[in-house]
């Protein structure tokens, strides 16, 4: 079905985005070490930084610790007010890329923009990070026969319904 030729390239542009700022959302759960002032960068754009420790344990015994630094903005930088060093708080985040040329030279930075933060209620066993549980069937015995169709279920590609935003 080819409707999008229908549409203006905006509203798919827009469309698209709302698509990966869906699949961009992730969470993660720590230990909050880290509080950093409020920096005001410009007249209309302030940020604050805050770092969380994440411990895993593998399936083997090992710990490993990671070191998170996220950034609220805006608005948003009084969302950490209200916790503690040493809390354990729940943070859900997108992950935002930029490129910028400089003396010829392209650089690139990413951010783990953080929307809310929130106290976690439970540690999780395997390790702290979290992302949306999305239930996948997968076949349970290889397959024998390569050419055959793949079994419903087992696809990765999401669900494309008649749910059109216009």
């Amino acid at each position: 079905m080819h409707f999008f030729w229908l549409c203006d390239e905006r509203i798919v542009n827009l469309w698209f985005n709302l698509l990966l700022l869906d699949i961009m959302a992730l969470e993660v759960t720590g230990k909050l070490i880290v509080i950093q002032p409020t920096q005001q960068i410009k007249e209309n754009f302030s940020k604050r930084e805050f770092v969380i420790e994440i411990s895993q344990q593998t399936n083997t015994g090992m710990t490993f610790t990671n070191f998170a630094s996220f950034q609220l903005v805006n608005n948003a930088c009084s969302v950490i007010d209200q916790f503690q060093l040493g809390q354990e708080v729940k943070v859900s985040f997108d992950i935002r890329g930029n490129k910028w040329e400089r003396d010829g030279q392209v650089k690139y930075i990413t951010n783990l923009n953080a929307w809310r933060v929130e106290a976690a209620m439970a540690q999780p066993q395997a390790g702290g990070y979290q992302q949306p549980q999305q239930q996948y069937n997968a076949p349970q015995q290889p397959q024998q026969n390569f050419n055959a169709p793949p079994q419903q279920g087992t696809s990765f590609e999401p669900n494309v319904g008649d749910d059109l935003p216009f």
